[in-house]
């Protein structure tokens, strides 16, 4: 249920509005009423509020100051008018600050149901782009704590040690991995091996068979060859260009 704030300095109305039309059945909540704009900012400061359906003019502050206020806030809340008052300037300003309908008193069940349910689809597909862009944000979290353990143990690095800190098999997080970076698990422990390599090999004192030995690679000849496919050079000619 998405939560629906109604505010109008005429009791009958706002009361009338809470209590004769099923909410409900269109997927809304009355949560609270208001009799003016102070009113209304003041209960969306301790409530959540999805909608407000508010009279345009009210004493102390009026429908459209509200509007402004929300509009200068980027508050995500839809303002939706209702007005006595067929005032072409009020539904100009009304628009100026995002408010989604004008409707005109006295109301009409049909009107309300109509406006009201395309809301709520409206309010659905936002819930649903939210809940998408968390997702894979949550994505995006996995795959940096998979790059972060590879840049801190890129000796022994693993998709089964990847496994036990991202609680994934092993085989999904291979096909995963590349899908969101668009290489392979493997291939990034490798260029993470072959940079930590480049970066010691300019220390003159370290001999290439303790570099292949320092990065994971306890056969050296398989180190200058996987070394020699990264830089298109042997370790010992990429020292000796350095």
């Amino acid at each position: 249920m998405y939560k629906l704030l109604i505010a109008d300095d005429e009791y009958e109305i706002r009361n009338g509005l809470s209590s004769y039309f099923p909410w409900e059945d269109i997927g809304f909540k009355i949560i609270g009423q208001a009799a003016n704009g102070v009113e209304v900012l003041e209960f969306i400061c301790d409530h959540s509020v999805d909608v407000i359906l508010s009279d345009i003019r009210m004493p102390e502050m009026s429908g459209i100051d509200v509007a402004k206020k929300l509009f200068e806030q980027n508050s995500p809340i839809i303002v939706v008018f209702l007005s006595g008052y067929k005032d072409f300037n009020y539904a100009q300003q009304a628009i100026n600050f995002g408010v989604k309908s004008y409707i005109s008193k006295p109301t009409k069940y049909s009107e309300l149901s109509t406006i009201f349910s395309r809301i709520k689809e409206e309010l659905d597909q936002k819930k649903k782009s939210k809940h998408s862009v968390q997702k894979n944000m949550g994505i995006d979290k996995t795959v940096e704590i998979i790059q972060k353990y590879i840049h801190e143990n890129y000796k022994e690095a693993s998709l089964e040690g990847a496994s036990q800190l991202v609680h994934m098999n092993p085989y999904y997080i291979s096909k995963y991995f590349k899908e969101k970076t668009g290489g392979n698990f493997s291939d990034y422990v490798v260029s993470m091996k072959m940079k930590k390599a480049a970066e010691l090999l300019s220390d003159m004192q370290l001999k290439v068979y303790e570099i292949s030995e320092m990065v994971g690679y306890s056969n050296s000849k398989n180190f200058t060859r996987s070394f020699r496919k990264h830089f298109g050079k042997t370790p010992r000619e990429y020292r000796n260009e350095e």
